[in-house]
């Protein structure tokens, strides 16, 4: 350990704040310079709809959520693991329980309290935070930041960047700095939309009456697997949580392929051949709305969307009408744009950092978070790896400097 350095990190958000607290109880001067006029704006945000803090199932299973980034994120995950961040809000004051689906949030299902709980301990830790400082290079000096009071240099021993991907650019997550490392040498995969809502070609008719609405209770499948779930129809697509648990195999399917189709079980609770008995059943004069929902429990927009994929469904046979409910393609056209979606995929190549999340090309420059190249569905993944890869990065920071 090397106590009573100055160090500089360029981010207020989850694994800036996280790398703050790890090295200032090491004893560091640490000041945090953020862009936007307060910190976590992204974090709470989240909190608006639970705080989905990480996820109660078993680990080995954890950390497979991170696609081909998993093994280089394995050292950072196994050293804060879901219970050592669930035991971490609870030394800021903050209870959390696991819910029906596994995933783990505050009793108070905010994000506020606990942020402020936090803030209280890095400023007790003697953490300095300098919002509407924004970041705009490197000079011989030191980094260059854009304040209040206008232009400054500040020198550091050592400087940690937090800056997050591209998603949300409102909240301070605008992927500015790409340049500026990339003129410096550093590789950068190109930002792209993850957890996202995706395009559909939607009839007018079927936009208008059916935007909004949820259709619930159905499981989808892709190349990334079947997830049972729920999703919501959008004037120009589909959003949601079952759409995000497929968003990277579907958005991967159409960079690859030009084309990507997500498979619908609208009865999941009921077999194929069983819909074929009840829909052969005679169904006199009901309509095929009626027939729908009584065979196959299928409600208003459910029958809708079999209709909206597949125009000849009313002409079908019973066993080629139980063959499309079980398995109707819903043909996706492009993801949303990256500014709407939860998080990003992209970001500093993992070849580019050293075992410290040092930048190889930037003796001294850390970084951490959703500026790294992961990504992983919704349901905690997101943030437990932005959390632990600052504590990852902080401790590489001391590291450094003790060596």
């Amino acid at each position: 350990m090397a106590a009573g350095r100055r160090i500089g990190i360029v981010g207020g958000g989850p694994a800036g704040l996280m790398a703050a607290e790890a090295l200032s109880a090491l004893g560091h001067a640490v000041t945090v310079l953020e862009a936007m006029p307060t910190v976590g704006r992204k974090f709470l945000l989240a909190g608006k709809s639970g705080l989905n803090l990480t996820h109660s199932e078993p680990y080995d299973r954890f950390v497979t959520r991170f696609g081909a980034a998993g093994e280089r994120l394995r050292a950072a995950l196994d050293a804060f693991t879901p219970e050592d961040l669930r035991a971490w809000a609870q030394g800021l004051g903050t209870e959390t329980f696991v819910g029906s689906s596994g995933r783990v949030f505050p009793t108070v299902m905010k994000a506020s309290p606990l942020l402020r709980a936090w803030r209280a301990t890095l400023e007790a830790q003697g953490v300095t935070i300098l919002t509407r400082h924004r970041w705009t290079g490197f000079s011989a000096a030191g980094l260059t930041i854009e304040t209040p009071e206008g232009p400054r240099t500040f020198a550091f021993d050592a400087v940690l960047l937090a800056l997050g991907g591209a998603s949300w650019p409102r909240l301070g997550s605008d992927a500015a700095w790409v340049g500026r490392l990339e003129e410096k040498g550093v590789a950068v995969a190109p930002f792209r939309p993850a957890n996202c809502g995706f395009d559909v070609g939607w009839s007018a008719h079927f936009a208008e009456r059916f935007a909004g609405v949820p259709v619930k209770a159905v499981t989808a499948r892709s190349a990334a697997g079947m997830v049972p779930g729920e999703f919501v129809v959008t004037r120009t697509g589909v959003e949601g949580s079952l759409v995000y648990a497929h968003a990277a195999a579907l958005r991967d399917a159409l960079e690859r392929d030009g084309t990507a189709t997500l498979l619908l079980d609208l009865a999941p609770g009921r077999s194929e051949a069983r819909l074929a008995r009840d829909l052969a059943r005679p169904a006199g004069k009901a309509s095929f709305s009626n027939r729908l929902r009584k065979a196959a429990g299928l409600d208003a927009v459910k029958t809708a969307l079999l209709r909206e994929c597949l125009p000849q469904a009313a002409a079908l046979a019973a066993p080629g009408l139980a063959a499309a409910v079980k398995a109707l393609p819903l043909a996706v056209l492009r993801p949303r744009p990256i500014a709407e979606a939860i998080s990003s995929a992209g970001g500093i190549r993992f070849c580019e950092l050293d075992g410290n999340f040092m930048l190889k090309a930037l003796p001294g420059v850390f970084a951490a978070g959703e500026m790294l190249d992961w990504e992983a569905p919704t349901g905690g993944y997101l943030l437990t790896a932005c959390f632990a890869t600052g504590r990852a990065a902080a401790r590489g920071v001391d590291r450094w400097l003790g060596s």
